[in-house]
This record gives C-alpha cells, sequence and structure tokens, in this order.
C-alpha cells in the first residue's frame, strides 16, 4: 500500500496559505499603526523580507511567526499555528506525507548513494542543490528544508542512522567552504552518541539496494513505513512485505558499511584536503 497525497491543494477560499498568513500580518501590523521597518526590528529582518512576507512572496521562517505573536496583541498563537501550514504548503505534495511522518518518527534509518541528506544538509549545501533545478521558489524550497531539523534539536530526538556511499563525500555540490561546512555538520552528527553515520568504500562492488535512495522511519506506536526516493517524485509505502525487504537491505547495508569509527576518519580525511 503507498500513502498517496491529495491530489490537489484544496483551499476554502481561493488564498494560498502563504498568501493567508501575509495578509494576516500586514493587517494585524497596520491594526497597530506600525511600519514594516519596525515590525522588522522586532523580527530581526529587514523591511524587504517582511513586504515578501506580507505579499505571499516568501515563505518566513518560525522564529518571524513567534514575533509576530508577540508583537501583536491576543494572537495566542495564531501565527506559529498559521505558519506550520505554510510551511507545509512549501513542500512538493508528493513530500507532505512523508513530513508529518518525520515528525512523529522515533528512528530514521536514510540511505543516500549520491548526497548528504536533506536532514542533516547546511543551508550552503541545500542551495547549491536546489539552485541546480532551477526553482521558481528557491529561497522557501530552502527555509523548508532547514525548517525541517528542529527535529534534532528535539530534547529527545529520533535516532538517526545515516549510511552513505563514499562517493558522497567526493563529489563536488559547492565550493570548497560550503562543502566543509557540509562535512564539518555531518562530522558532529556522526560523533554525536545518540546518532550513525557510516560510509560504503567506493571499492564495494555490489550490496542492496545500489542506487536507490530510501529511508525506514520507526515510531512508538505503529508500524514502520519506508519513503523511496525518487523522480520526479517518491512515495511513502506501509506495504509490511515492502517494508521487511527494505529493512532487511537495511541490515545488510550496515554489514557492508564502514564501521562508525572509521567512517569519522574518512570525514576528517576529506575534510583536510578542503581546508
Amino acid at each position: 500500500m503507498k500513502i498517496e497525497s491529495p491530489a490537489g491543494d484544496a483551499r476554502d477560499d481561493g488564498v494560498s496559505p502563504l498568501g493567508a498568513f501575509g495578509r494576516e500580518v500586514r493587517l494585524e501590523r497596520e491594526r497597530l499603526g506600525m511600519t514594516r521597518a519596525e515590525l522588522g526590528n522586532r523580527a530581526h529582518c529587514g523591511y524587504s523580507l517582511v513586504a515578501k512576507i506580507e505579499s505571499g512572496d516568501r515563505v518566513a521562517v518560525r522564529e518571524f511567526a513567534e514575533a509576530c505573536d508577540e508583537v501583536f496583541p491576543h494572537a495566542n498563537g495564531r501565527f506559529v499555528r498559521l505558519w506550520e501550514l505554510v510551511l507545509m504548503f512549501a513542500y512538493p505534495s508528493w513530500f507532505r506525507p512523508y513530513v508529518r511522518l518525520e515528525q512523529t518518527a522515533t528512528a530514521i534509518c536514510e540511505y543516500h548513494p549520491v548526497l548528504v541528506p536533506g536532514l542533516v544538509q547546511t543551508e550552503g549545501y541545500a542551495r547549491a542543490i536546489f539552485q541546480g533545478r532551477r526553482p521558481p521558489n528557491l529561497d522557501d524550497l530552502v527555509t523548508a528544508r532547514m525548517e525541517r531539523q528542529r527535529i534534532l534539536a528535539r530534547e529527545e530526538p529520533p535516532r538517526l542512522w545515516l549510511i552513505l556511499e563514499e562517493g558522497v563525500l567526493r563529489r563536488t555540490i559547492a565550493e570548497p567552504s560550503v562543502m566543509a561546512g557540509q562535512f564539518e555538520q555531518l562530522r558532529r552528527i556522526a560523533t554525536n552518541p545518540h546518532h550513525v553515520v557510516q560510509f560504503i568504500p567506493g571499492s564495494t562492488a555490489s550490496y542492496p539496494a545500489v542506487g536507490y535512495p530510501y529511508s525506514v522511519l520507526s515510531f512508538d506506536e505503529g508500524a514502520d513505513v519506508v519513503h523511496a526516493d525518487g523522480f520526479p517524485a517518491g512515495h511513502v509505502i506501509a506495504e509490511s512485505d515492502a517494508v521487511r525487504t527494505a529493512q532487511r537491505a537495511y541490515d545488510l547495508l550496515k554489514a557492508t558499511a564502514l564501521p562508525p569509527e572509521e567512517s569519522v576518519a574518512l570525514i576528517d580525511s576529506v575534510l583536510k584536503d578542503l581546508t
């Protein structure tokens, strides 16, 4: 069974969540007689960004919504609640079911043969990847990807296990400083006792799922699910036989990859060449 996303972006009044959020910000700001510059000062951003948010041209970061809840009387958390809907609609429709599952997962096991997974990407690395796709909403895509990472900053974050091909460290996505920053972040994940990062040596001829990125998500309650990445869209799979196949493949990937300590050493060797 595949968990499919809705066919369309159903909206009651034809106004997008992004547009509705911006409209509410503008109405409350004008009600207080506040200028965009003044709101920007309170939200630690510039006039132009406030203008783009109000016109529905940019997705705000969570801190902007929190500032609105603090500045506007009787907001009672309304802007953060609206922002959560806005952020969900910033993702492609096919990806939204996975994001919802990711937010409640207690363990995430991910394999990727080409890239550092989005959940641990730096802003510079993510921006370089998205720029190659030439999207019209580059800034919104980067914002949405960075916001996903908040789950790793929780008091009890999901346990993360990443298995990547060595080529991920060798592939130049951006300038050396961006690559170094990304691998330093990956190293921090790898040395965190709560998480594991392993690399499959480039000399490995064949192994399960070679070339096919996927994730296995586990939860406190309910069965595990699999997200199979792909182009132009990925999908979530909950069928028990398929999930068991993916879990067995991941166990074999763990056995094939370098041990965690050797994987950290591999990151260090690449960082040495970059810095």
